[in-house]
């Protein structure tokens, strides 16, 4: 067992570090193919054979009483993610054969081409190795390892396309943005390994903790949770990660990334659930960001910028359910979300391969002339309104159902949130199903659209099965006890589903019958859209209130530099000089004047002597 865990994050990260090394396309693409597999394979075989949770570490490192383990660490939750994290990364590495082959693809030259094909492969295994290195990590440094190299892997990958102007800015802007939750997520590992004098997770996990202690530590783990996890007001980078080659958008929004925050409070819950402070800022942070996500989703003119912030709009649920003690409900709705949100990507990525654009308005009419791209996507859209029988609908009732159970300020808080968010939710996933699907092809390229190669369309077929029926897992016992503890409502939902499944099919119809009655786009008709589509101009106020004031203050300390540290450098060789300069006029004078400056000098010499002798 020990074999198949450690296999999770080495098979990747050889293929990586080898993959680096490849010239050639096919081989870069069979090792990373193979990789992924051996990933999933041993993730599917340890999920199977898995009975009883174990750790399997040695001692890296003692300092100061402090230590650090590397190993594996193993639970019913750690294998279900495995599975999902290997699934998705196989999907996205065969897509992405076809997707990126020669450059012919919807985006030809700005998705990257052959030439950069096997750097690519390989920062998306290394991805996939830090990913898996999460799950099973047993040790919160080894932790922090993967998810430090997710974030570099996220910069290098939405930044692969140097022709697109804002890829370079965007990659920036993810790396940026996600670092500074992290510095609040090393704050928080800090805190808890010194009191607990180990970062060894069981450890950390059955320390007694003063209150104080314990509530600062998961605020600090929470800013990091805020960067990785698309949460509001870190959240502004993932809308601009699009830049992105779309099977990096379906990695990222699926299986790696954002999910990884919501992972690590799930597995280290017992420490959340002894801070009530902490929880009551995550359903804050939760029922923000979720309602934000929903209405920016709402405007969106770019298909994969509607699928971005759904993704913001979902992590919100999650987040919401561990607010309300239910972690292995938010485990659930990740691993429905996985499911549907890849398949939603990749579909997405077949269209924008069609239609050579990302404009919705490129699009119309591709129902008859995509059949299967059809059929899948009308399963991620229901499953990402909630919709039964598919996936999102049993795991989004699982959500709204705890915090039901909940009750009081936090509970409500994300009921009802969660509520309006599923209106919104069916309104936006109708109206994107709509202009892409139905009606007539608004340009020459949807007139011709055709299915993807075989390559992109067997990944996209074979995610809609889980997008349709693994929300059916949560009728299985098995299932649900490895979510965790809050899994209660999994499985055992009951009439109070009526009422967001009726908002779910009243914004749908309402996005229906706005299109019906003339209206190009259902979106033309919302109040305030300009505000809508640029999410409430947050990416503005962040500019005004933290980004300008910090160029400012940098402006200022390198003039501070450059006048200060760099002037009293410079003017020490100044001085230098002009001394040396006297110096040399002394040497070069004639006897008189040489004998003169030693009798000055002398005479010098001998006042001081007088001064020190009189001072004692």
């Amino acid at each position: 067992m020990t074999v198949l865990a450690a296999a999770l994050p080495l098979a990747p990260l050889l293929a990586a570090l080898v993959g680096f090394l490849l010239r050639g396309r096919r081989a870069a693409a069979a090792l990373a193919i193979t990789a992924a597999s051996v990933a999933l394979v041993s993730a599917v075989v340890l999920a199977v054979r898995f009975d009883n949770p174990f750790v399997d570490a040695y001692r890296a490192a003692d300092f100061a009483g402090l230590s650090v383990d590397f190993g594996v660490r193993v639970n019913g939750a750690a294998t279900l993610m495995a599975v999902t994290v290997g699934a998705v990364a196989l999907a996205v590495q065969i897509y992405s054969v076809a997707y990126l082959h020669n450059g012919r693809n919807g985006r030809s030259v700005a998705e990257g081409g052959d030439e950069r094909y096997g750097p690519y492969a390989a920062q998306v295994s290394l991805f996939t190795a830090a990913m898996m290195t999460v799950v099973v990590a047993p040790d919160l440094i080894q932790l922090l390892i993967g998810w430090e190299v997710m974030g570099v892997c996220s910069y290098l990958l939405i930044a692969h396309d140097r022709t697109l102007p804002e890829a370079p800015g965007a990659a920036v802007k993810a790396f940026l943005v996600t670092r500074v939750g992290d510095v609040g997520f090393l704050l928080g590992i800090a805190v808890l390994g010194y009191h607990a004098g180990s970062f060894r997770i069981d450890t950390v996990l059955a320390h007694d903790y003063k209150p104080f202690d314990l509530t600062l530590a998961c605020l600090l783990l929470l800013a990091g949770v805020a960067g990785k996890s698309a949460q509001f007001p870190l959240h502004t980078w993932l809308p601009d990660a699009m830049a992105g080659p779309t099977p990096i958008s379906a990695l990222i929004h699926a299986a790696t990334m954002v999910a990884a925050g919501v992972y690590v409070v799930a597995q280290l819950f017992p420490l959340f659930a002894g801070s009530d402070p902490a929880l009551t800022v995550l359903a804050v942070m939760a029922a923000i960001t979720m309602l934000l996500g929903a209405l920016a989703a709402l405007a969106q003119t770019d298909i994969k910028r509607v699928l971005a912030w759904s993704t913001v709009s979902q992590l919100g649920y999650m987040t919401g359910a561990l607010a309300v003690h239910a972690p292995g409900t938010a485990l659930f709705h990740l691993f429905t979300h996985a499911a549907f949100k890849a398949l939603l990507f990749l579909a997405a990525g077949a269209v924008i391969h069609a239609v050579h654009s990302n404009l919705i308005a490129a699009t119309g009419g591709l129902r008859t002339l995509m059949p299967l791209t059809f059929l899948a996507t009308t399963a991620g859209l229901a499953a990402l309104a909630g919709l039964p029988p598919f996936a999102g609908f049993w795991s989004k009732e699982a959500v709204l159902a705890s915090a039901l159970h909940e009750g009081g300020g936090v509970g409500w808080l994300i009921y009802g949130t969660g509520a309006v968010t599923v209106l919104l939710t069916g309104w936006y996933a109708a109206r994107l199903w709509l202009l892409v699907f139905l009606g007539a092809p608004r340009t020459t390229e949807a007139r011709h659209a055709h299915e993807p190669p075989g390559a992109m369309r067997w990944p996209v077929l074979l995610l809609a099965v889980p997008a349709t029926l693994l929300g059916l897992a949560a009728l299985a016992g098995g299932f649900v006890d490895r979510l965790g503890p809050g899994t209660g409502e999994v499985g055992h939902l009951g009439a109070a589903v009526a009422v967001p499944l009726l908002l779910a099919l009243g914004g749908a119809g309402l996005a229906a019958l706005m299109w019906r009655r003339g209206a190009a786009d259902p979106a033309d008709r919302l109040p305030a859209r300009p505000a809508l589509a640029a999410a409430f101009y947050l990416d503005a106020v962040q500019n005004a209130l933290v980004t300008r004031p910090v160029l400012a203050l940098a402006r200022w300390a390198r003039r501070g530099d450059e006048a200060v540290v760099d002037g009293a450098v410079d003017g020490t060789g100044s001085a230098a000089v002009r001394a040396g300069g006297v110096l040399a006029w002394a040497h070069r004078a004639g006897v008189p004047r040489a004998a003169g400056a030693a009798l000055a000098g002398a005479v010098l010499l001998g006042v001081v002597a007088a001064v020190v002798e009189v001072a004692r």
